[in-house]
């Protein structure tokens, strides 16, 4: 083949040359030769994998995404919980509501705002729910009006129309009612009849990333054309965002230029102007009443003072803007503790950790100062000036979040400073909710309570939660364990990653085996309970076969395993910027020292060892594919990025040069075409079997590179390759539960055909 010859004649010398591209045409998404292409693609892999079994497996993992059985997740604005609810019955889902009374009870009561299946039909559109974006109401008066985001095709462009939730109806855009054209962008309520807005449509300027370059301030009854614009952005950045703060008596409207993925700078509207919050462009900004939380992605000295990446410190928003820098740490990071995320209450700050890729939560207390006990019984954890205190709900080898139920509704129902007045009723302020889960553990739901104890202000932080909602098992989870190994990278790393498997697992190299990845965008990659991947692999048995050393005939099923590969955001900002760029091998080298040390323990063979990535993910096992064939059975690959050296020109991958560098640039193309898999792909080599999946509608990643890998395999005579693209459902592949478990049955069933030989 000739994949990799230069055409170099037409391309400025500064720029990198691009190979030959003989399947360049099917870059052309919606071209009629090109869905031919694709629907003859979807056919053949159709005719391999609809059998018997796929449909047996197809019918159960929609049970569990249809069951009514899982948890309803809620979210409170004023008197209400907000629920959006898919199942057999309303495939494109349900938004509706109910009082806490009632969502307490194991049959609530819900009041159906809006059906989406049914709009669908009277409109003629495909819409996929988005989410819903509610105005403050003023003080006394109840949360109505809301914009609802509607994707026609369940990509990420969406159409924003003004929902009143007392009328359950769109407000009449005749009448004034807000109704913005599908674009990509974000919306925010000024005030009721002001919306900011950063958009693509109405021939608005658009970036390089194909997104919003402008923010404008849209009245009621205006177009976007016609809006007065607020804030731009140049071409080559990623992206432009407005928003408006409601907090009352912290109301600020702030602009964000996002340079890069990792790089961004906020300003805040202050008379009239912007003003930029003065901070390096890779520390990570957020406001809170008066509080300003930075965390580094990298080292940031501020007067004479060394902040590592991944700390957490704050500062008084309005005193910070003016020039001072009195910073205050509330967390450092060390070689085994992570920031994952945070989220205030009224009084106090929730901590989501991960320790060596396993949750703790820690809540501070911005109003008492660390004392010395304090400080010295955390030293592990490297805790910070505010009182910091465990929130003991845990268990080892799961994730678990906490975040604020409400932390506005404190006033109103009678509270004081957060906790309950003697004898009367409270707010929801100090409310949280946990979302708990783990491999082997479904998904609970509890609300708890935090207060100062005794009342008294230098007393510690206690909590009182209770379980609300537990979904159900679908799998024998009794019957399984979650183990947690190392394997040692290329340079001497040692990587996590977890193992689900059978208690009686037998270590003989014969279980088939499917390891998953992403390694990207400091992403986690935590424990998470999956009904579809029980059914689907761990309870699904192999032909009998016989034993070892002349042991009984047995059965056997499926082991699961995740990698916490470099790239991704397991142990913070550095573990994501150990894989940067000219790095990015190393993330590749993680998952293959994982899939070694799989091996190397007698888990799994490369006959039996599969592996499974979506997105960036994808990426990464196409470089299993043609970086390490030697070691997969099989590679299951989703909308992927594969074309390394076009991929900034197709979609939104423009928006990833930071993460990936840019082929344009010579010297960068020098690295990045050694893990661009379209590019790597060698005549005479065993590959494994591939499976490759997208979707048309996918207008981040796009379904162009899946499209061109499966094309050029299947010209180079590489048997065994497959291709499906769904004709909807964005870059999820789906937009519903039945396109959902068609595309986890196709990419399981394969796996298990590929590794395991059949079932019983």
């Amino acid at each position: 083949m000739t994949t990799t010859a230069a055409d170099s004649a037409a391309v400025p010398p500064e720029t990198a040359p691009e190979p030959t591209d003989e399947n360049i045409w099917l870059e052309d998404i919606y071209g009629e030769e090109q869905l031919a292409w694709v629907r003859e693609q979807n056919a053949r892999t159709e005719d391999l994998l609809e059998d018997a079994d796929y449909a047996r497996l197809e019918g159960e993992i929609l049970e569990v995404l249809d069951s009514t059985d899982k948890i309803a997740m809620v979210s409170k604005r004023g008197d209400w919980y907000y629920n959006f609810w898919k199942d057999r019955q309303n495939s494109k889902g349900l938004w509706r509501r109910t009082t806490w009374e009632s969502y307490c009870t194991d049959a609530p009561e819900w009041d159906v705002l809006l059906d989406v299946d049914a709009l669908a039909a009277a409109e003629g559109e495909e819409w996929v729910f988005h989410g819903a974006n509610f105005l403050r109401p003023e003080p006394g008066l109840p949360y109505r009006l809301a914009l609802l985001a509607l994707s026609p095709d369940g990509g990420d462009a969406n159409r924003y129309r003004e929902f009143d939730v007392e009328t359950r109806s769109f407000v009449d855009p005749v009448a004034g009612g807000f109704d913005l054209p599908t674009a990509k962008g974000n919306v925010s309520w000024l005030d009721a009849d002001t919306l900011l807005v950063a958009s693509t449509a109405d021939a608005l300027p658009r970036t390089a990333s194909s997104y919003a370059r402008t923010g404008v301030k849209l009245h009621r009854g205006q177009s976007l054309a016609d809006a007065a614009r607020i804030f731009e952005i140049p071409e080559d950045h990623m992206m432009a965002i407005v928003a408006h703060d409601s907090t009352p008596g912290f109301e600020r409207t702030f602009a964000v230029d996002w340079i890069d993925f990792f790089n961004r700078t906020t300003s805040v509207l202050r008379d009239g102007s912007w003003t930029a919050v003065d901070a390096p462009t890779d520390v990570n900004l957020s406001a809170h009443r008066e509080w300003l939380l930075f965390r580094p992605q990298r080292e940031w000295t501020v007067d004479g003072t060394s902040y590592p990446a991944g700390s957490l410190l704050a500062a008084d928003f309005d005193r910070y803007v003016a020039g001072e820098r009195r910073l205050t740490v509330l967390f450092t990071p060390d070689a085994r503790t992570s920031l994952q995320s945070w989220s205030w209450t009224r009084n106090f700050l929730l901590l989501n950790l991960l320790r060596d890729v396993s949750s703790e939560i820690r809540v501070l207390d911005p109003s008492q100062p660390a004392s010395g006990a304090v400080a010295e019984s955390d030293a592990d954890h490297r805790a910070g000036a505010w009182a910091s205190s465990l929130l003991d709900a845990c268990p080892p080898l799961h994730d678990v979040n906490a975040f604020a139920v409400d932390d506005e509704d404190d006033a109103e129902g009678g509270s004081d400073g957060g906790h309950r007045s003697p004898g009367g009723p409270r707010g929801a302020g100090d409310d949280f909710w946990l979302v708990a889960t783990g491999f082997t553990t479904p998904t609970t739901l509890t609300r708890g309570t935090l207060s100062r104890e005794n009342h008294a202000q230098d007393a510690g932080v206690v909590s009182s939660h209770a379980v609300v909602k537990a979904s159900p098992s679908f799998f024998n989870d009794a019957g399984y364990e979650v183990q947690q190994h190392f394997a040692v990278s290329e340079d001497g790393t040692r990587v996590p990653y977890f193992q689900i498997a059978a208690r009686n697992l037998v270590l003989d190299g014969q279980n088939p085996t499917q390891l998953s990845g992403y390694g990207g965008f400091e992403v986690s990659r935590t424990p998470a309970y999956s009904g579809a991947v029980g059914r689907a692999w761990l309870e699904r048995r192999t032909a009998e076969s016989a034993g070892a050393d002349g042991a009984a005939p047995h059965s056997r099923g499926g082991v699961y395993v995740v990698a916490n590969i470099r790239g991704g955001g397991e142990y913070g900002p550095s573990w994501h910027r150990a894989a940067l760029q000219e790095n990015r091998h190393r993330a590749f080298e993680d998952f293959a020292a994982v899939a070694k040390d799989l091996i190397s323990r007698g888990v799994t063979s490369r006959e039996r060892l599969g592996c499974v990535g979506g997105s960036n993910g994808g990426l990464l096992v196409g470089n299993m594919l043609t970086r390490y064939p030697e070691l997969f059975g099989a590679v299951s690959c989703g909308v992927p990025l594969l074309d390394m050296r076009r991929y900034t020109r197709l979609s939104a991958g423009h928006s990833w040069i930071a993460e990936y560098g840019d082929p344009d640039v010579p010297e960068q193309w020098e690295f990045i075409r050694t893990f661009s898999p379209y590019h790597l792909l060698r005549d005479g080599v065993d590959y494994p079997e591939t499976f490759i999946w997208t979707a048309t509608s996918d207008d981040r990643v796009g379904p162009v590179q899946a499209r061109k890998m499966a094309a050029r395999m299947e010209a180079m005579g590489i048997p065994n390759v497959w291709f499906h693209e769904a004709l909807e459902g964005g870059h999820a592949g789906a937009s519903d539960n039945r396109q959902a478990a068609a595309l986890q049955s196709r990419s399981q069933h394969f796996l298990w055909r590929s590794l395991a030989g059949g079932t019983a």
